[in-house]
């Protein structure tokens, strides 16, 4: 059965000259998802619809035997303008849910994305997980360093596919980049660079609190979260830089980065963590988390950085993000426009000369976003999990050592990693590791 699944997934595509993942015309979608017999299908599910819950939803539908067959989320606008967006792609009408504990009771879903604030995730995918569907968590996967080893915990205890929303995984640059680092041809390598300057962000404005907005369900958005009034700057999106939510842009952009910089190293855990930083650019304006960040991380034989800042695009090496692997021999630089090697210089016989072959810029092949919607897809068809490109125990590395760096800059302090006990040696730090849930609502118990 799973091989004729994968033909049939592989097949249909083929005989229409289409290559997947990659840009197909809803109407040959539409057509091929109707000759896919109704075993062969998986039925997806949403959970928060806005932003990264519709992209990844958007890139699984271009593959023919998914269906988009459900929509949870507290705003009746999102859902209505993603119901209509599913009606385009696929012709027909996903079942619409205020209340994603309603969603998870449908037996006809497989497979459930999670796209709400971090907040939300652990409970999202431990409920998914327990009602027996797949799941396809956003990323970083909790807000709390607790959180994360449960999400662990939950996937091993119910045994279905959990891939993570890193897509840097399924980049064709990264997968590149990491074998040359693995190569030994940089040398020993030093310090890694992580990084992401973000131009484009601006102060975001001080807002009164306000009437909720109409078809929001505003209880259930905050869920786990402190009771505070609506505000407008707490919502959609902007949530990210508030500390009830999210983690700013040491978790939202640093997961990514981090992800790809201690795969190639090798590494989970570091030694110890410092950081400094603070609202620098936008003293005045109404987030939370820093808009400048300086994270050093410290692993056996080498220190990694990470660094981000908004308001400005001046980034390490000309880019605005990227990962920066600093050897005795030249440099690799990699970002989601491709990778390059720069070597290191030495006098010989009076002349300058490179240690090593210097790389230029090699451009990514394909979408990386679709790449991953695959990979997971491949994974639920064959039960083989070696299919996902970043599966829940990779997402937990990278979103706890984010947590850690928000960690070490709330403390002000450099704190150290007693890996055998899976806690730091400092109780203010070991207090900020811990879930705190609200209104009613608990921590999952796996």
């Amino acid at each position: 059965m799973t091989s004729r699944r994968k033909f049939i997934q592989t097949s249909l595509l083929a005989g229409a000259g289409i290559s997947i993942p990659g840009i197909v015309e809803a109407e040959s979608l539409r057509n091929l998802a109707r000759k896919v017999a109704p075993s062969d299908q998986l039925n997806f599910a949403v959970i928060g619809c806005k932003g990264m819950g519709w992209s990844n939803m958007n890139a699984h539908l271009k593959i023919p035997n998914v269906n988009c067959v459900a929509l949870a989320d507290i705003d009746q606008s999102v859902l209505d303008q993603r119901s209509a967006d599913v009606d385009q792609l696929r012709g027909k009408k996903p079942k619409l849910y205020k209340d994603y504990r309603k969603l998870l009771e449908d037996k006809d879903i497989d497979v459930v994305i999670v796209g709400t604030p971090d907040h939300w995730h652990c409970l999202n995918m431990v409920d998914s997980l327990s009602a027996g569907k797949h799941v396809y968590v956003e990323k970083p996967i909790a807000n709390t360093i607790e959180e994360c080893n449960l999400m662990v915990k939950a996937k091993q205890r119910y045994g279905k596919m959990v891939q993570v929303g890193q897509w840097q995984r399924s980049g064709s640059q990264y997968a590149e980049a990491i074998d040359y680092v693995r190569s030994g041809k940089l040398g020993q390598i030093r310090l890694v660079k992580t990084w992401a300057y973000q131009g484009w962000m601006k102060p975001v404005p001080v807002m009164p609190d306000g009437p909720v907005p109409n078809g929001v369900d505003y209880a259930m958005w905050l869920g786990p979260a402190p009771k505070r009034p609506f505000n407008t700057n707490r919502f959609h999106f902007n949530f990210r830089w508030f500390w009830d939510y999210a983690g700013g842009l040491m978790t939202d952009w640093g997961v990514h980065e981090i992800d790809i910089a201690l795969y190639a190293m090798g590494v989970t855990a570091p030694k110890s963590v410092m950081a400094s930083g603070g609202k620098f650019a936008y003293p005045d304006d109404a987030s939370e988390t820093p808009d400048t960040l300086q994270t050093v991380y410290e692993y056996d034989g080498f220190n990694m950085l990470w660094e981000h800042a908004t308001g400005i695009d001046g980034g390490n090496y000309g880019t605005t993000e990227g990962i920066a692997f600093i050897g005795n021999n030249g440099t690799l630089v990699v970002n989601r426009g491709g990778w390059r090697v720069i070597p290191e210089t030495e006098n010989k016989d009076g002349q300058r000369i490179n240690k090593l072959e210097e790389v230029s810029l090699i451009r990514p092949s394909g979408n990386a976003l679709e790449l991953h919607a695959q990979g997971f897809v491949d994974a639920i068809m064959q039960n083989d999990p070696t299919k996902l490109t970043c599966g829940i125990e990779t997402g937990s590395i990278a979103a706890i050592n984010a947590q850690m760096g928000n960690i070490a800059y709330k403390t002000g302090k450099k704190i150290y990693w007693d890996a055998g006990k899976g806690q730091f040696t400092d109780a203010d730090a070991n207090a900020l590791m811990k879930a705190e849930y609200h209104n009613g609502w608990n921590l999952p118990k796996v």
